[in-house]
């Protein structure tokens, strides 16, 4: 336990006090609006398949346009030069409104809910080998 609360006052310590807030999304509420709303277009299982956009899991530390080879050839041109390394930022510009972020994307949907997207991000945070 000392070690944990030492590790967050470190962390706070060498951050200013800054946080992200990001980092204090609900990865089950994110779960819940990645059913509801993205399971059109994404699976989110090791090893799911690709629907209309590919499959996420994983996708933290993943190149955009690159990360899913059976995806490869489907991924917008835009997507495939951007060099994109998803992260909590990049995802969080990218899910405010895909098509404003990166001029070229095919994806459609907007999360224009901070919440929402802190809580999605959250989730798909969890979906790691």
């Amino acid at each position: 336990m000392k070690y944990i609360i030492a590790t967050a006052f470190m962390s706070v310590a060498l951050t200013g006090g800054a946080a992200t807030a990001l980092a204090d999304g609900d990865a089950a509420a994110g779960e819940k609006f990645f059913k509801t709303r993205c399971t059109a277009c994404h699976t989110a299982d090791e090893g799911g398949k690709n629907k209309a956009g590919p499959n996420l899991f994983g996708v933290f530390g993943g190149t955009a346009g690159a990360r899913v080879a059976s995806f490869e050839k489907r991924h917008s041109k835009a997507l495939k030069a951007s060099g994109i390394v998803w992260d909590e930022e990049t995802l969080d510009g990218f899910l405010e409104n895909p098509k404003k972020y990166l001029k070229g994307v095919k994806m459609n949907l907007k999360v224009s809910k901070e919440d929402d997207r802190e809580n999605v991000i959250a989730y798909l945070q969890t979906l790691t080998k």
